[in-house]
């Protein structure tokens, strides 16, 4: 299938090059840009809580020996290959990280790394299960302004089979860019809540991953 692919980079380009090993013909249409921060992070911290990949290029080299804690299991991959040697992952949403930080019960305070607009019903879901917790914004999304040409006008032939998406802000974002022909397209949606977002427009149908993962996400694709 001639498949979009949404997600900003670099995680672009290593799904169009999975889509390809699978015999699809990804186009990449990243319809965020990332700009990663450096917040002054507390001294003393108990957990980090990590909710996506693009939050550890601005994490500093001091945190690798801090407990932990991811959404997804490519997240925990990303961590311990950028050097963090305790590294846990929910394998799921941001409730699973939620429900499992919890569970944990670590003394101090939980550190929330995370986009500008985000995490902040997190924050709010560990402080009210009794958690001492803060938040930093660690990078800062930024949606494209316009549809690519050469993008539009196979749109408006009909030339894509689908779009994958990985988190509802990128489907907002696609969804604020007008495509046309959208009606003709299955959507890929990484979790329910992705799905709801997708909603702003019309497609042929909405398709939910089992579980938030790529290889679910892949799996929808057979």
């Amino acid at each position: 299938m001639k498949l979009l692919v949404t997600r900003p980079e670099p995680g672009a380009t290593a799904t169009a090059q999975r889509l390809t090993l699978a015999g699809h013909s990804p186009v990449i249409l990243s319809c965020l840009t990332i700009s990663h921060l450096s917040p002054r992070f507390p001294e003393q911290i108990g957990a980090l809580l990590v909710t996506s990949g693009q939050a550890i290029p601005a994490l500093p080299p001091r945190l690798h020996t801090v407990p932990t804690f991811c959404v997804g299991d490519a997240t925990a991959a990303k961590l311990r290959e950028a050097g963090f040697l305790s590294v846990e992952s929910a394998s799921g949403t941001a409730d699973d990280l939620r429900r499992l930080v919890s569970a944990r019960r670590l003394r101090g305070l939980h550190v929330l790394a995370t986009g500008s607009r985000l995490g902040l019903q997190l924050l709010a879901d560990l402080r009210n299960a009794g958690l001492t917790a803060t938040r930093r914004v660690v990078y800062r999304p930024r949606p494209i302004r316009l549809l690519p040409p050469a993008i539009k006008t196979t749109l408006e032939q009909g030339g894509f089979e689908g779009a994958l998406f990985y988190s509802a802000e990128t489907a907002r974002a696609f969804a604020a860019l007008h495509p046309p022909g959208t009606a003709a397209l299955s959507a890929y949606a990484l979790s329910p809540a992705i799905a709801k977002s997708l909603q702003l427009l019309p497609w042929r149908d909405i398709r939910v991953a089992l579980a938030p993962t790529e290889a679910d996400m892949m799996a929808l694709l057979t």
